[in-house]
C-alpha cells in the first residue's frame, strides 16, 4: 500500500496511526479507575527503550551510511544534526511551560505561567511527540528523494515502533489527568490530543526532505538528537520517581530489544 502512495500522504497516514494508538492508550481511562504505579513506571521505561533503539537503528545509522566522505568526515552530518536536534528540544524545553508526569506543579519547567496542572502535563507529552512525528516524516521524504538508505519498510517499521510506545504514553497522560479531578472524557480527550503534533511534524519532515534532498542525513540525526534529549531529560527522570526503578529499567530493556528486532527484521 505504501509503495504506491505519495510520500507526504504516507507520512500523514503513518503518523495518524501513531496518534490513533495514543488515543487507544488514553481510552483505557474509561475502563479502569487507577493505573498501578509499577505498571506506569514499566511503561515509561518501555517508551524510553523504544526511542533510544529507534534513534540509532532507524535514524543515526542510516544518516551515517548515506553521508559522503571517509573516516571522521563521514560522521560529521550525523554529529551536526544530532547536536542541533538536542539543542532544538533544549530551547523548547526552556520556553514552553510544561510539567513532567509524577512531578509536583512546583517543579514545572519553561517560562513561568499560571496555567493549570493538566495543561502543563499535556504540553510535556506534546513536546516529546514532536521529534517522533518528524522522524517518521523525514524517512518518508527520503524515500521520495530516491535515497537507497531510506526505505518504505524502514519508515513503516519506525511508525509501528513509535505507535507501540505511544500506547503507554496515552495511558501515562490520561490517568494522571483523571487523578487531578477531570472527567474520564476530558482525561481521554487531552491525552489523545497530546499526539496531534505528530501528523503535523510528519508532513513537515517529509516536505522538507523532498524539497532539499541533501539535508536528509542531517534531518535524520536531528530527529535522533531530539528523541534522545527527551528520553534523558524527561522519560528517565519520570520513571525513577518511585521505588519501582528496577521495573522501569526492565521495561527500558524490553522496549529496546523489541525495537531492535523490528528494525532488523522489517527495516
Amino acid at each position: 500500500m505504501f509503495e504506491s502512495m505519495n510520500p507526504v500522504w504516507g507520512a500523514l497516514l503513518a503518523t495518524t496511526f501513531t496518534w490513533f494508538v495514543t488515543a487507544l492508550g488514553a481510552g483505557l481511562v474509561f475502563l479502569f479507575k487507577e493505573l498501578n504505579r509499577k505498571v506506569l513506571d514499566g511503561m515509561l521505561g518501555f517508551t524510553g527503550g523504544v526511542m533510544i533503539a529507534a534513534s540509532f537503528w532507524s535514524l543515526l545509522s542510516p544518516a551515517i551510511e548515506m553521508s559522503q566522505g571517509d573516516g571522521f568526515m563521514k560522521a560529521v552530518p550525523a554529529a551536526v544534526g544530532f547536536g542541533l536536534g538536542a539543542l532544538f528540544l533544549y530551547a523548547l524545553d526552556q520556553l514552553l511551560p510544561h510539567l513532567h508526569i509524577n512531578f509536583p506543579k512546583a517543579k514545572a519547567e519553561g517560562l513561568h505561567t499560571t496555567w493549570h496542572r493538566e495543561t502543563l502535563l499535556v504540553l510535556a507529552i506534546t513536546l516529546h511527540n514532536i521529534p517522533e512525528g518528524l522522524a517518521v516524516g523525514v524517512l518518508f521524504g527520503g524515500v521520495a528523494a530516491g535515497i537507497p538508505e531510506a526505505t518504505i519498510g524502514g519508515a513503516v517499521m519506525l511508525a509501528i515502533g513509535i505507535g507501540l510506545q505511544n500506547f503507554p504514553e496515552g495511558m501515562a497522560i490520561s490517568f494522571p489527568l483523571r487523578r487531578t479531578g477531570l472527567s474520564r472524557f476530558k482525561s481521554f480527550w487531552y491525552g489523545q490530543m497530546s499526539a496531534i503534533v505528530e501528523p503535523v511534524a510528519g508532513v513537515i519532515g517529509a516536505l522538507l526532505v523532498m524539497e532539499m534532498r541533501p539535508i536528509l542525513p542531517y534531518a535524520l540525526a536531528f530527529a535522533a538528537g531530539a528523541m534522545i534529549y527527551v528520553v534523558i531529560e524527561e522519560v528517565v527522570p519520570e520513571a525513577q520517581q518511585s521505588r519501582s526503578t528496577d521495573i522501569a529499567t526492565l521495561g527500558f530493556i524490553g522496549g529496546f530489544i523489541l525495537m531492535m528486532f523490528l528494525d532488523v527484521g522489517l527495516g
